[in-house]
């Protein structure tokens, strides 16, 4: 046990004794500071960041780009100055009570749209026109009015156009007419409200002008008048 120790001892001073040696043979031989040179040289090195240049962006004159050779002679419009014509003067309307709609009964409905279909019946054959009874869509909420595809496309613009109505009062109303939807959209709205229009009533568009129609109301509610007239003359 003793001597094995005194073994390991001998190989360890041995050892420590070789290392001396090389250390003091590499720095004679300067190999210490070439191997400092290599690994300093080897290593990578960062890459400096670049510096980016803010982008500044220019105004471009869109006015002046004129790609077409049909339009390259013609002087470049200014959109800027482009004006919309408003469809008359705005007006406001109080808001219909959407949640309380009346809704006309269906004997009172039809009855309308035969007194309408009756007046349509004595005008002039020179000057078309159609029944239009009333829904909910087209007298509360999105006031849209769409008319009979097939007299848009026999006798209106082919194009979106101001339509006037002219009511039995000789009142005119000013309302768009989009001819790709086939419907009046815009001023419709204050024509339905300033004329007090309901579910079930029916109106007879009478075409007097290529723009222009004659509007005549039957009510609805007329049915209900008659009745009680009726009963008040048997009385």
């Amino acid at each position: 046990m003793v001597e094995s120790k005194k073994k390991m001892l001998t190989y360890e001073e041995s050892r420590l004794k070789r290392l001396e040696e090389n250390k003091k043979r590499m720095e004679e031989l300067n190999l210490t500071k070439l191997a400092q040179a290599v690994r300093s040289a080897t290593s990578p090195k960062p890459s400096p960041m670049k510096k980016v240049k803010p982008r500044v962006r220019q105004e471009v004159d869109l006015s002046s780009v004129r790609r077409s050779n049909r339009v390259a002679d013609k002087p470049a419009p200014n959109y800027r100055e482009a004006v919309i014509e408003p469809l008359g003067r705005p007006r406001s309307y109080r808001r219909r009570d959407l949640l309380n709609r009346v809704y006309a009964a269906d004997e009172d409905r039809q009855y309308a749209i035969e007194r309408a279909e009756q007046l349509q019946s004595e005008f002039d054959a020179d000057f078309p026109s159609f029944v239009k009874p009333m829904l909910q869509s087209h007298v509360t909420g999105g006031f849209w009015l769409g008319l009979p595809v097939h007299f848009c496309k026999t006798h209106l613009p082919k194009h979106d156009e101001y339509v006037t109505l002219i009511d039995e009062n000789g009142d005119e109303a000013e309302t768009k007419y989009l001819a790709l939807k086939t419907g009046l959209s815009g001023g419709w709205r204050g024509f339905a409200i300033d004329h007090e229009l309901v579910d079930g009533d029916a109106l007879v568009f009478q075409l007097i002008a290529p723009t222009r129609f004659k509007v005549y109301i039957i009510r609805v509610n007329q049915a209900e008048d008659e009745e009680t007239e009726g009963v008040d003359n048997v009385i």
